[in-house]
C-alpha cells in the first residue's frame, strides 16, 4: 500500500486555486444540524479586501443561512495521486447588487439564473488549504488520454 502525506498550503496557493474555480459548497448549520450545498461563485478583491460572492433565489435555505459559514473548494488528480482542498471560514452577509457597480463587475454567473436576485458575500476571517501527495512514483498515464 502507498504511503500518503499531507501538506499545508500557504495563502497565495489557496487564493489561486479559490481564483481559478467557480463552482464550490457552502457549509452553513440549518435547524441545529449541519448542510452544505453546491454553489457559483466569484472572488472579489480590490481595495485590498477579499470576499467571496455567490447569488441565490431570495427566501431560500442559502439566502436565510446563519452569519456563521464556510465555504470548500477542491480537486483531485488520480493519475498522480494528488488531492487539495481549500476552506473558508467567514461571515455571511446580503449586499445590495447595484451598489457601487457591484451587480456588473462582480457578478457570480449562477448557472440557474431565474430568481437569483439575493446576492451575499462572504469575508473571510480563516483561508486554508491542505494537499495530499502519493509517494508512489507511477507514471501520469490515463487511459481518457488516448481515446
Amino acid at each position: 500500500m502507498e504511503e500518503m502525506w499531507a501538506e499545508e498550503l500557504d495563502l497565495e496557493t489557496c487564493m489561486r486555486h479559490l481564483r481559478a474555480d467557480v463552482i464550490g459548497r457552502l457549509g452553513m448549520v440549518t435547524d441545529g444540524f449541519p448542510i452544505v450545498l453546491p454553489v457559483n461563485y466569484r472572488v472579489v478583491e480590490t481595495l485590498g479586501l477579499m470576499w467571496v460572492v455567490l447569488r441565490t433565489r431570495p427566501g431560500n435555505v442559502i439566502d436565510e443561512a446563519s452569519t456563521q459559514v464556510a465555504f470548500e473548494i477542491d480537486g483531485v488528480d488520480l493519475a498522480h495521486g494528488r488531492a487539495w482542498s481549500v476552506l473558508v471560514r467567514g461571515m455571511l452577509a446580503h449586499i445590495d447588487a447595484d451598489t457601487a457597480g457591484f451587480r456588473e463587475r462582480f457578478d457570480p454567473e449562477p448557472w440557474i439564473t431565474t430568481d437569483r436576485d439575493s446576492w451575499l458575500v462572504i469575508e473571510p476571517f480563516s483561508i486554508t488549504g491542505r494537499e495530499l501527495h502519493s509517494s508512489d512514483d507511477r507514471w501520469a498515464y490515463h487511459p481518457r488520454a488516448y481515446l
